[in-house]
C-alpha cells in the first residue's frame, strides 16, 4: 500500500469519535478513505453528527498521526487495511470488522488455519501444562495458535505455538508500542520475530479493562476454532467462546476437577454444547489437518522410565491436588520417601508443587 493510502486510512480511523462501525458505513457511503475525508459538509452530515462532522472536519491529533507515520516507516511494522489484499480474509467474515489493523511480524500466518487457544490468567501447572502442550501437537501440524498474549495459558499457547512447526498470532488490547502486561516483553518479541502481533488500537493506547472483550471477537474471528484450557464462570475466555459461537467457529473446552474454579467455565461451556476434548486429536477430528511443515526444533529426549514404587505412587496421586499428609496416609510410606519420590516425579515433569504444600499431577 502506498504511504499516502496508508495517511488517508489514518486520517480517518485516528479521529476521535470515529469507531469501527461508524468507519465502515463512511466507507459504505462514499467508497474510500480520501472520498470520505473529502466529502462535502451536506454529504457527510447525512452520516455523521454535528459534533462528528467537526471532528472529521479538525482531523487526527497531528503528534499521534506524526507518531504512527513514523513508527511504519520501520520495516517490522505495518498497516493492514481492508483494502489490502494482506487482510486476514477470515475476519471479513464477522460483523465488524477493524478497518485497520496494526501489525508486526510475518504477515502470510494472518491466512494460515488458525486455532485459539485461551483460558486464565491465573492458571494451574496443569493448565499451563495443557495450553502449551495442545499449542505445541496443533503447531506441529501446521495450525497457527491463535491467543491474546495474557499471563497464564494465553501466554503457555503461544509457547506451545512457537515450539511447533505452524507459528502464532498474538491479539493485544493495546497499541503496538506498548507490551501488555510487561512480564511477556521477551515472549512478544520472540512472536514478533517468528509469527505474528496485531492489534486494531492505535499505538499508545494503555491496557484498558474495555478493549480485552473486544479484543476476543478477533482472537475467534481469526480461528477456526476456539479451545478453552481453564476459565472461570466469570471469565473473559467464556465471552471469546461466545463470540466464536456467534460467528459460527467451533468451541472446545478441556474437562477438569469438579472441585476446581477454573474448571466451571469449561464444564459450563460442555453442558452448552461444546466438544469436550482430551487431545489434539479431538479437535482435528473436528477440524481437520492443516498443511504439516517440518518441525523446527527437533524433538527432546524420552523421558527414563519410572520404577514400579514411584510409579504406584502417581497413580496414588490422583489429578486433583493433595497435600503431603493425606497421600502418606493413601500410599503407606513414610514421609521421608514419599518426598523423595515427589522430587523424582517433579523432576520428571509428572507434577507441580502448588502454594500450601500441595502436589498435583500433570501427566
Amino acid at each position: 500500500m502506498r504511504d499516502s493510502d496508508s495517511e488517508d486510512w489514518l486520517r480517518l480511523t485516528l479521529v476521535p469519535g470515529i469507531g469501527t462501525v461508524t468507519t465502515l458505513r463512511l466507507l459504505a457511503a462514499f467508497g474510500t478513505p480520501a472520498h470520505v475525508i473529502n466529502a462535502g459538509g451536506a454529504a457527510l452530515a447525512q452520516h455523521l453528527t454535528p459534533r462528528l462532522c467537526e471532528a472529521l472536519r479538525q482531523g487526527p491529533d497531528p503528534d499521534l498521526l506524526a507518531r504512527t507515520l513514523a513508527w511504519l516507516a520501520h520495516d517490522e511494522n505495518r498497516l493492514i487495511t481492508l483494502a489490502d489484499p494482506d487482510y486476514p480474509q477470515r475476519l471479513l467474515q464477522i460483523a465488524d470488522p477493524p478497518p485497520v489493523l496494526y501489525a508486526k511480524g510475518a504477515l502470510a500466518d494472518l491466512n494460515v488455519a488458525g486455532l485459539a487457544i485461551v483460558g486464565s490468567r491465573h492458571a494451574t501447572p496443569q493448565g499451563i501444562q495443557n495450553a502449551e502442550a495442545f499449542g505445541r501437537d496443533l503447531s506441529q501440524r501446521g495450525w497457527c495458535i491463535v491467543s491474546g498474549l495474557a499471563l497464564g495459558i494465553d501466554a503457555a499457547a503461544h509457547r506451545g505455538g512457537l515450539a511447533g512447526s505452524g507459528s502464532t498470532i498474538a491479539v493485544v488490547g493495546t497499541g503496538l508500542d506498548i507490551v501488555y502486561p510487561s512480564r511477556n516483553h521477551a515472549l512478544a518479541h520472540e512472536i514478533a520475530a517468528s509469527g505474528a502481533i496485531l492489534s486494531e488500537y492505535p499505538l499508545g493506547t494503555p491496557g484498558r479493562t474495555g478493549n480485552f472483550p473486544r479484543r476476543n471477537r478477533l482472537i475467534s474471528g481469526l480461528s477456526r476454532g476456539v479451545l478453552v484450557v481453564e476459565a472461570a464462570l466469570q471469565s473473559g475466555s467464556l465471552i471469546t467462546a461466545r463470540e466464536a459461537a456467534e460467528q459460527g467457529r467451533e468451541v472446545f473446552a478441556i474437562p477438569g476437577s469438579i472441585h476446581s474454579p477454573l474448571a466451571k467455565g469449561c464444564h459450563q461451556l460442555i453442558k452448552q454444547g461444546a466438544k469436550l476434548v482430551e487431545s489434539a486429536v479431538d479437535i482435528l477430528e473436528e477440524l481437520g489437518d492443516a498443511a504439516i511443515g517440518p518441525p523446527r526444533r527437533s524433538s527432546p529426549e524420552p523421558a527414563q522410565p519410572l520404577d514400579a514404587e514411584t510409579t504406584a505412587l502417581l497413580a496414588v496421586l490422583g489429578y486433583d491436588p493433595i497435600d503431603i499428609d493425606t497421600l502418606t496416609s493413601r500410599a503407606g510410606l513414610t514421609p521421608d520417601r514419599v518426598y523423595a519420590m515427589l522430587l523424582t516425579l517433579e523432576l520428571a515433569g509428572q507434577l507441580a508443587r502448588l502454594p500450601g504444600g500441595r502436589y498435583q499431577r500433570l501427566a
